[in-house]
C-alpha cells in the first residue's frame, strides 16, 4: 500500500558507541605508548585489575618510539575512573594526555538552540520578518490576541519551569544545576513530539513569586510544564496557575509519572487477570510525584492503598477517608509521624 505522506529516508547507521550498553561514566582517555611489546598489556592488566570495562581502542599516531591511542572503558563511578587515571600514570612507558567523559562531552555548549524557519538571504525577507513587514502582523494580534497562534510561535511552544529545588533524585541544588534537566526535558520534546519548548530556571521560592512570575511570561508560550519543584509547594503553585491562566498547566513530575504508574499497572493485573480492588497497593515514596500517584490510583478505584516516605508508613488512613480528600490529598500525609515501617506495610 502506497502512503503518499510517508518518505523513507536512509536512516545514518549509529556508532557504536550508540548501541553499546549504557555506562554512566563511559571514558575515552589519549594515551601515549612507548612503541615496544608488553606495553598496551600492561595498562590493559590495570584496567582488568580495577575492574574497568576496556572497550574502542584507536590508533590516532604512531611513530618508530611512540604510539598514541585513544582507549575507552567504562568505570563505576567518579573516584574510580580518578584511581584508573593515577594508576596509568605509575607506568613508566605510558603517559596520559588527556581524558575525556563522553557524558560532559554530550553536554559542551548545551543541548539545545534556536533555529529560524527559513533563512534570511534578501533585503525584502529582513523587511518582511521584522521591521517594516512585521508591523502589520503586530496590529493584527492587538486587535486579535487569539492570532498570536497563527502567526508567532505561541501555539507550539512550551516553557519548562523550575526552581531546582527538587532535580530528580538529587534534591535542592539550584536553577543553575536544574538547567541541563531542563534541556534534555525540552529536547524530549522537539524530538518525541515536534514541540518547541524552552528551559526557564527561576532564582526565587516563594510560592506567590514563582506564581507571579509565571503569569508573567505566559503570553510568549501555550503551555507551561512545572519541573523539579519540591512538595507541598508544587500543589499550591500548580493548582493556582490553572486556575489563573487559560494555557495548560501541568506539573510533569507529578501527573506524567502517575499516568505512566497507572498504566503499567492496569497492564500487570491483566497478566494476572486481576482488578484495581482486588490488590493492596503500597506506595514507596510521597514527594510530588508518589503523592499524585495515590490520587490518581484512587480515582482509577483502588481500594487497598498505603504510602510510605523515609520515616516510614506515613500515610495510613481508611480508604474512605483517602477517596474524600483526595485532591487535597498531602494533608493526609504524616510525614513525622510515621505508624510503621516499609515492611510491616507490605
Amino acid at each position: 500500500m502506497n502512503f503518499p505522506w510517508f518518505h523513507k529516508t536512509e536512516e545514518k547507521k549509529p556508532s557504536p558507541e550508540d548501541i553499546a550498553p549504557f555506562s554512566n561514566y563511559r571514558m575515552t582517555v589519549r594515551l601515549e605508548l612507548t612503541q615496544r611489546p608488553g606495553v598496551f598489556a600492561q595498562l590493559a592488566t590495570i584496567l582488568a585489575e580495577e575492574g574497568a570495562s576496556l572497550g574502542a581502542v584507536d590508533l590516532v599516531s604512531a611513530t618508530r618510539t611512540k604510539v598514541i591511542r585513544d582507549i575507552t572503558f567504562d568505570a563505576q563511578s567518579e573516584e574510580h575512573v580518578q584511581r584508573i587515571l593515577e594508576r596509568l600514570n605509575t607506568l613508566p612507558d605510558v603517559r596520559v594526555i588527556a581524558a575525556s567523559d563522553q557524558i560532559f562531552i554530550l553536554h559542551l555548549g548545551g543541548k539545545i538552540r534556536v533555529t529560524g524557519k527559513f533563512q534570511i538571504k534578501t533585503r525584502n525577507t529582513l523587511s518582511m520578518a521584522y521591521t517594516p513587514g512585521v508591523g502589520r502582523v503586530v496590529k493584527a494580534i492587538a486587535q486579535d490576541p487569539a492570532k498570536a497562534y497563527t502567526f508567532t510561535c505561541k501555539g507550539n511552544s512550551i516553557a519548562v519551569v523550575t526552581d531546582g529545588s527538587a532535580i530528580l533524585g538529587l534534591g535542592d541544588l539550584g536553577p543553575e544545576a536544574a538547567l541541563p534537566v531542563m534541556e534534555g526535558k525540552v529536547l524530549l520534546f522537539q524530538q518525541f513530539a515536534g514541540i518547541d519548548a524552552w528551559p526557564v530556571c527561576l532564582r526565587i521560592r516563594e510560592p506567590e513569586d514563582i506564581i507571579k512570575t509565571v503569569i508573567a511570561i505566559s503570553p510568549g508560550f501555550g503551555g507551561i510544564n512545572l519541573e523539579d519543584i519540591s512538595a507541598p509547594r508544587c500543589f499550591e503553585i500548580e493548582r493556582r496557575l490553572q486556575e489563573a491562566l487559560e494555557i495548560p498547566v501541568m506539573h510533569d513530575d507529578q501527573h506524567g509519572t502517575a499516568v505512566v504508574i497507572l498504566a503499567a499497572l492496569t497492564n500487570a493485573l491483566k497478566v494476572v487477570r486481576r482488578q484495581l480492588d482486588q490488590v493492596h497497593i503500597v506506595v514507596v515514596g510521597l514527594g510530588a510525584a508518589g503523592t499524585a500517584c495515590c490520587k490518581l490510583l484512587l480515582a482509577a478505584g483502588v481500594t487497598h492503598l498505603k504510602g510510605c516516605d523515609k520515616n516510614g508508613l506515613v500515610m495510613d488512613e481508611s480508604i474512605e477517608v483517602l477517596r474524600a480528600h483526595r485532591q487535597d490529598l498531602h494533608t493526609y500525609i504524616r510525614y513525622d509521624e510515621p505508624k510503621g515501617t516499609l515492611r510491616e506495610a507490605l
